[in-house]
């Protein structure tokens, strides 16, 4: 089996499905160790349990950069893609649920004379 990325905001993963009992391995350590919060843990089990793989496939995941939610997205997205590549007829349940698209929204930047990207410093009238 291959090895398949996955990204979301500055979080890049990349994972391996292999054949086996559906165990979550994240940089060496188990999804449980690695993910304090039950949502993130969510994230990344929901394209296994809308196909019914989550006993069968054995995930390997290597991901860096970015907070937990922006990883357990890249993390997805890879399982995704990689279910997607064991079996094509998957598509059309994965395109559903919206877990084969790049979420593409990152942080904006931060523009000259505002404190953050929009907020502006504070107006004195005196």
């Amino acid at each position: 089996m291959s090895t398949i990325s996955g990204r979301r905001k500055e979080a890049t993963a990349v994972v391996k499905l292999t054949k086996g009992t559906g165990i979550v391995t994240i940089n060496k350590k188990s999804i449980d160790e690695y993910f304090g919060r039950d949502v993130a843990k969510m994230i990344v089990r929901q394209p296994l349990v809308l196909t019914k793989n989550d006993g069968s496939f054995d995930v390997n995941a290597k991901v860096q950069g970015g907070g937990s939610f922006g990883q357990a997205g890249a993390i997805r997205l890879a399982i995704s893609k990689a279910l997607l590549e064991e079996n094509p007829e998957l598509r059309s349940d994965l395109k559903k649920a919206g877990y084969l698209t790049r979420d593409s929204r990152v942080k904006e930047r931060k523009k000259v004379g505002l404190k953050k990207a929009r907020k502006s410093p504070q107006f004195s009238k005196r």
